[in-house]
Parts: C-alpha cells; sequence; structure tokens
C-alpha cells in the first residue's frame, strides 16, 4: 500500500518554566493511503498533541514527518500553512465556522487561500454541500442550522480542496447520539469513496467505525490494532 504518513521518533516536549514535559515519546506510526483511523487515549496520553503533529499544527521537538512524500517536520510556518490548507482537511468538535457566512461560502473558504477563481469555488462548494445531503441549506447561515447539519458544512469544507488526509478531533462530541450515528454514516461514505481518514476519540462506538485504532498511553503507542 502507498503510505500517505510516514513519522519516525516523534518527540514533543513542552517547557513549563523550569520543567519540561516530555508528552510525545518517540512515536513510529505509518498510515496508508485510504485508512481509516481512530486515535484514542485517556486524557493527557499525547492524542491532542499527536493530532496536532499530523495537521501540521504544531511542529515535533525532534523526528521525521513525512506526508504524501513531503518532509513537513522541518517546515517553516508559512510552508505548513500552505501544506494544511492543500492536504489536509480538518472537522473539529465545535465546527469552527464563520457565523455571519452562508454554508455556501464556508466550505468555499478553504478554495479562497487556494487561489481559485469564484466560479470553481462555487461550483466545488456546491458539490460537496450536495455529497453531504446539503443541497437546500446552501445559502443558510449556521445559527440557522442544526448541530448536525453544521457538522456536515465543517465536513463539506474538510472535502473541498480534494485533501490527501480527513482530520477529524472528536467530531461528534457536540452532537445527540441520533445526530452523531449520521455524521459517522457520512465518514464511512468519505472513507469509502477512498479517502484516508484520521479521527481522535474517547469513544469506543465511535472509535468502532475505524479499520484501525491506535491507542496511546503516556505519549507512546500502546496497542495498534487492524480491526477489520
Amino acid at each position: 500500500m502507498e503510505k500517505v504518513i510516514t513519522i519516525r521518533k516523534i518527540i514533543r516536549d513542552f517547557k513549563l518554566g523550569q520543567e519540561t514535559v516530555h508528552v510525545l515519546k518517540s512515536i513510529d506510526l505509518d498510515i496508508d493511503r485510504g485508512d481509516y483511523v481512530a486515535i484514542m487515549g485517556p486524557s493527557g496520553s499525547g492524542k491532542s498533541t499527536l493530532m496536532n503533529i499530523l495537521g501540521c499544527l504544531d511542529t515535533p521537538t525532534s523526528g521525521t514527518y513525512i506526508l504524501n512524500g513531503k518532509d513537513v517536520s522541518k517546515m517553516s510556518d508559512n510552508e505548513l500553512a500552505d501544506i494544511r490548507n492543500k492536504e489536509i482537511g480538518f472537522v473539529f468538535q465545535t465546527f469552527n465556522l464563520l457565523p455571519r457566512t452562508t454554508a455556501l461560502d464556508n466550505v468555499a473558504l478553504p478554495m479562497v487561500y487556494a487561489g481559485a477563481s469564484k466560479s470553481e469555488r462555487h461550483e466545488r462548494a456546491e458539490q460537496v454541500l450536495t455529497d453531504v445531503g446539503l443541497s437546500d441549506r446552501m445559502d443558510h447561515r449556521p445559527n440557522q442550522l442544526s448541530g448536525g447539519q453544521r457538522q456536515r458544512v465543517a465536513v463539506a469544507r474538510a472535502m473541498v480542496n480534494k485533501p490527501s488526509i480527513i482530520l477529524a478531533d472528536e467530531p461528534t462530541g457536540n452532537l445527540d447520539s441520533k445526530t452523531s450515528v449520521e455524521i459517522l454514516q457520512l465518514f464511512d461514505e468519505i472513507h469509502n469513496a477512498g479517502n484516508t481518514v484520521i479521527m481522535v476519540t474517547h469513544e469506543e462506538d465511535v472509535a468502532a467505525h475505524a479499520h484501525r485504532i491506535i491507542r496511546l498511553r503516556d505519549g507512546m503507542v500502546e496497542r495498534d490494532e487492524r480491526t477489520r
């Protein structure tokens, strides 16, 4: 299988006054293109820090991170911003939508940074909103949408630049159980369409949708198991 992510000996330390906190301790990880991975672990296990490094929101203290053939562990902030926009689609627990902006314009936003023309942006944003079942909600603002619809807008925005990976951080954390099931079905569809999905969650029933579960403890990989 083609590797979309290879990380080797990733260490992340944080300085707290005179003290150094070792959050990630020499993590090795390979993720294949088209994989569906859940990252789990108790609070303080390092899963959010690992997510931030995978998402190029943070850089490791040491180690190597190859994303889609590019070594991102040594990149500048500007280069990382470019990689984030082109290669990674983010879905957050809190949706992170612009409140005064329509669903269509929220979804099109990453394409603005990518330099796409207005007609390209609108055509692609309409397509992904239709794909997530919101063709009749394109002109609605976030406050006119339910929580589940807002998360669908966030998923569409994550997909709009056709990224190498979709990173989802507790994507059902703010949703009721019925809506959570619908959003997880949407992630199943996204994965079945050939996308690589990486999800951070502390809920076993959410992780059960993934095909592989990586469990962290004390900044190290405790278990890495394929579930199907």
